[in-house]
């Protein structure tokens, strides 16, 4: 995992969409395994590279969020890190409401 992480991450099971800012239509389906305000986790067998630049949907509980990102982090046929840029203010307040549900789901697993 990468050290450098600016907060925590949640897991989740979500349904996404990323292609490289480079080739908008270039979409592969991918799963988002973790969470944070910063950032996710993507399962892939193909990964992107590490800092291309990419655009991310991604589909939750009857909403999507999406955002322009970065690959951070990549691990070989599994998957890949992605830092959130460029945040729209209906994405950001999709994203902290993710975040507060699986806060809540975690206070009650502890």
């Amino acid at each position: 995992m990468n050290p450098d992480r600016r907060s925590f991450r949640f897991s989740v099971d979500a349904s996404a969409e990323i292609a490289p800012e480079s080739k908008p239509s270039a979409t592969v389906s991918v799963r988002t395994t973790e969470i944070s305000l910063h950032g996710c986790y993507l399962e892939t067998p193909s990964p992107f590279a590490e800092l291309t630049p990419v655009f991310l949907k991604i589909f939750y509980e009857n909403e999507y969020f999406e955002s322009k990102g970065m690959v951070i982090y990549v691990k070989p046929a599994v998957g890949m890190g992605v830092e959130f840029r460029e945040l729209k203010p209906h994405c950001k307040v999709v994203l902290q409401r993710w975040i507060l549900a699986a806060l809540r789901r975690k206070s009650k697993s502890d």
